[in-house]
Formats: C-alpha cells, structure tokens, sequence
C-alpha cells in the first residue's frame, strides 16, 4: 500500500479513525493536519479511454451499453493533446493534410518514426503551413503532396530545405486528367510517361524522361493547341484536361521539385524518399480506419481523436498522470479567450494617441516668468 503523505508539510500521515461516512481518516503528527486520502483512477480511466479509442471495439458492446464508460471517460473529450516543440533536424520530413469536414482539415508533419506536430485550420494554406512548420527544427528534405500554400510557406519557415514533390501525387494527378484508359493518343502517350516516373532510379533516367516529354509536347503542340467555339461564341480549348496535365508538369520541372530524391549530395548522406507514403500509408490512412470504427462522432470529438493518436505517437508523451495535469481544456482555453476579449475591450475604452488629457489644460503659468538666472 502507498504512504499517504501530508498535502502541506509533505510529512508521512498515520490513521486515526474514520469519518461519518465510514472513510479512513489520516492524521498528519508534524502539522496536526487531519485529512481523508482518495485513490486517483484518472490515469487508469484514462488509458481505458484510449484502449477503445485506438481499437476496434464499439461501445454497444461493453456491459451496460457503455454507459459506465461514457460517465468515467466523457471528461477527457475535454482534453487537447498539444504538439511538443521539435529542436532538433531531422534529415526528411513528410507534410500532408487530412480532411475531417467540409471545414476542417489538420495538418500533420512526422519523419520516419514519429508525428512531430499537427495544426488545425479550415483548409490549407500558407499561414496554417507556417504555424505548423514554425515549432519544428527545418530539416534537409521535404516530401509533400503539394497542398495549398504550401511551396510560400516552405520559403518563409525552412528555406534551406530541399523540397521533394510526391512522385506518386504527381502521377494521380496526371490520371485524373488522362483518366487510365485515355481516347487520344497524346493522352494513352502521356499517360504512360506518367506512370514511367515511378521507375525512375538515377539521373541519367529522370534527364531522359524529360527529353521524352519535351517531344510530347513539341510533338502533339498543333493538337493541343486547338480550339473550340460553343453556342455562345466563345471559344475554349478542345482538349483542355490534356492541357491541365501538361502544365501541371511543366510547372514541376521548373521548379525543380521532381526528382530531388536524385541528388547525389543528400543521396550519399541519408536515404531520399521520392513518394510521400510514410504519412499516407502509416498515419492517414490509420486515422481514417480509426474515425471509421467509431462513426458517428462529433466533428470537434473527430478532431479531438487525431489530436490523441498524433499526440500518442509523438517522440516523448507525458505520462498519462502528467497529460491529464498539464494539457489544455475546454474550459481552460474558454478562460484565455474571455481575458484576451476583456483586455481588448480594456484597451478600446482607454484614450488614445491625441485623446488624452494635457497637463496644460488644468494648470496656470506664467509666459513672463523667468527665475533660472
């Protein structure tokens, strides 16, 4: 059994009776504190919690119709986890963005073992990139599936980073313009170069295919550029989404985003991904999996749940004891907002610059006077 220890001294405590309700008083000698010692389940609830919200299974099956757990675990809805600070560089990272809502996406960055932080925002774009990138130490590389914003916020956060598009993305991209079974040839043709990207292993083959695709479009260029007029009289181009494509590709081999995996520099230094299946594969694609055995949740309580399995799957977790303490709440962040409102509302009622009262206006003096001398 654990020594009861005094809450103000810190003293050891001894029994001395019991109360009216039949609990075990301790009694502390040194002070003469007379107190009454309660067993903390939080941590343990709180791990039970956790068990079924990274399981499978569903609260119609526990006893009672879990309506014991839902009174034990309801408060620790009210918890966010927060992202720890990352100090130190990894050699990759992967950044991708998962949608919860139609207004809710969470931003997640994780290397090859961990999640590293997470941001919450309505979609992405370069600021929500910025806030999540700004409390992780800027890496050699990264992978990203080119999301909103993403390439301005890359600039302004890690601008040493080399940046490596995701050659899987940039293929689906393609796909969806070509579609898998193309009707012209220019599109079967680049459809097909499309899919050679994923085999690429050197240089020597990345400068070919550029060559390759650089025919394609001197090649099929009267084709592309032809036109057609609707019912209005205007006039749009025939094969627009071949067009789409080819831009979108363009646009990559200009920026130079493609085939960065092939530098020979970093190559020699760490292993170079060129697709961004780490957190596709091992994070996404598990939130979805756990979002979907647990249908029917809240949006805030989806949100809540990627903020616990990020937050679990980070380098160093607090212990749960520590988390419960430690982390932000519901009410806790209602508390900062309603003092940020109240001294904005202090900070309106105050006089401002040229409202102020000067010292002249209540005071005599005389022009004439002068007794310096």
């Amino acid at each position: 059994m654990n020594q009861v220890k005094c809450p103000i001294c810190g003293m050891k405590c001894v029994k001395s009776g019991k109360t009216k309700a039949g609990s075990q008083r301790w009694l502390c000698r040194h002070c003469k504190t007379s107190l009454t010692h309660k067993i903390d389940n939080d941590s343990k609830e709180l791990q039970i919690f956790l068990d079924w919200l990274f399981g499978k299974e569903s609260q119609s099956d526990m006893a009672g119709e879990g309506r014991t757990f839902r009174r034990k675990t309801s408060k620790f809805w009210d918890i966010w986890p927060m992202p720890p600070k990352i100090e130190d560089s990894r050699n990759v990272l992967f950044l991708d963005g998962i949608y919860l809502g139609r207004k809710a996406c969470i931003l997640i960055c994780c290397d090859e073992v961990n999640v590293l932080g997470w941001y919450l925002c309505r979609y992405e774009h370069a600021g929500a990139w910025i806030a999540l990138m700004k409390r992780i130490a800027e890496p050699r590389m990264v992978v990203s599936d080119g999301g909103t914003g993403f390439a301005k916020a890359l600039k302004k956060a890690w601008p040493n980073a080399r940046h490596q598009r995701c050659i899987f993305h940039v293929f689906c991209q393609v796909k969806r313009y070509t579609t898998s079974r193309p009707n012209t040839l220019a599109g079967f043709e680049l459809y097909n170069l499309a899919k050679d990207l994923l085999k690429i292993k050197n240089k020597q083959e990345a400068d070919k295919w550029v060559k390759l695709f650089v025919e394609w479009v001197n090649r099929y260029q009267d084709f592309l550029s032809e036109m057609t007029t609707d019912e209005r009289g205007n006039k749009r181009p025939t094969h627009e989404r071949l067009l789409k494509a080819e831009r979108s590709l363009l646009k990559l081999i200009k920026e130079n985003t493609m085939f960065t995996y092939l530098d020979d520099e970093l190559r020699t230094e760490f292993k170079t991904p060129s697709t961004n299946n780490r957190i596709e594969g091992g994070i996404n694609s598990r939130l979805r999996e756990m979002l979907r055995n647990h249908r029917g949740l809240s949006i805030e309580r989806r949100i809540k749940a990627v903020y616990w399995w990020c937050y679990m799957h980070s380098p160093e977790p607090l212990p749960l004891s520590e988390i419960i303490k430690t982390m932000p709440t519901d009410k806790s962040i209602a508390a900062i907002y309603q003092r940020m409102n109240e001294k904005q509302r202090l900070e309106k009622s105050l006089s401002i610059w040229g409202d102020a009262i000067v010292w002249s206006d209540f005071h005599r003096y005389d022009k004439s006077f002068n007794d310096w001398d």
